[in-house]
């Protein structure tokens, strides 16, 4: 049940307000009695919400009297606060996550072999877009069968688009082949977004050839994301291999150029 504590409330402070709501305006030694809040400590408590603004005081009067502020506007008042919080905390984090990166991160590639795997669409969406977010230079993808992770707008499509065009914006060169008639079958959104913020990006391209085998992502010709198709069903995935291996990249990006070279635009 929610109670005003989760708002930063203390628990003599809700007590004190919720006291002031049944009473209407009333001193502080009322008050003390009223909300079980010893009267050494009332006035701490008083002064806190005042400084809220909370509640109000009617210096005039002898004694003096306190009144509380309507819970409508108290609550917006606490929750404003909490906003206000929230974006100091966002700021402080961001501000480390930037500090942290350039500590963290490798200068160079690594050289030795490695590989992992991602079963299932889920897994298989964040692992692609995981490595895609490391991209520094290029990323190529070559699209031979419609995989549900990729064009799939409702789940996972615009998660990979949304890590395609992040490369984009810090620098990365996309090139896209795609056997030319997935073109067909691609979902409207991908098409209306293409057309309104990547058809004429100097960054980003798009080529489609008819013969075309193999579904694979090449990260600056480093690290392959290759996908592996279900044995007993090839229109869909089983999962996809992360293979971070220099000389395996460099013969697949001999067997692409040239396919790349043949391709031809794609006109939406």
């Amino acid at each position: 049940m929610a109670d005003l504590r989760d708002l930063g409330l203390s628990e003599y402070e809700e007590r004190v307000y919720r006291a002031l709501l049944d009473t209407g305006p009333t001193t502080a030694k009322e008050l003390s009695r009223d909300s079980d809040v010893p009267m050494g400590r009332i006035y701490d408590v008083l002064n806190a919400l005042e400084g809220d603004d909370l509640v109000r005081s009617q210096s005039a009067s002898r004694p003096k009297k306190y009144a509380p502020v309507e819970p409508s506007t108290a609550l917006d008042r606490l929750l404003e606060e909490k906003r206000r919080e929230l974006d100091a905390k966002k700021q402080q984090y961001e501000s480390i996550v930037e500090e942290l990166q350039g500590q963290l991160d490798t200068a160079t590639p690594p050289a030795e072999r490695f590989w992992t795997a991602a079963l299932g669409g889920e897994e298989t969406a964040d692992l692609l877009c995981e490595r895609l977010d490391t991209a520094d230079e290029s990323a190529v993808m070559v699209l031979s069968a419609q995989t549900p992770q990729l064009f799939d707008i409702d789940r996972y499509g615009t998660e990979i688009l949304d890590a395609l065009v992040a490369g984009i914006d810090r620098g990365v060169e996309v090139r896209l082949l795609m056997r030319r008639e997935l073109v067909a079958e691609l979902p409207e959104e991908i098409g209306a977004r293409y057309r309104a913020s990547l058809a004429d990006h100097e960054r980003f391209s798009v080529r489609t050839a008819r013969e075309l085998s193999g579904t694979f992502t090449l990260i600056d010709e480093t690290e392959t994301v290759v996908e592996v198709p279900h044995p007993l069903d090839r229109a869909e995935t089983f999962g996809v291999i992360d293979l971070t291996d220099r000389e395996f990249a460099a013969s697949v990006r001999e067997a692409f150029e040239p396919r790349w070279r043949a391709a031809e635009p794609l006109s939406l």
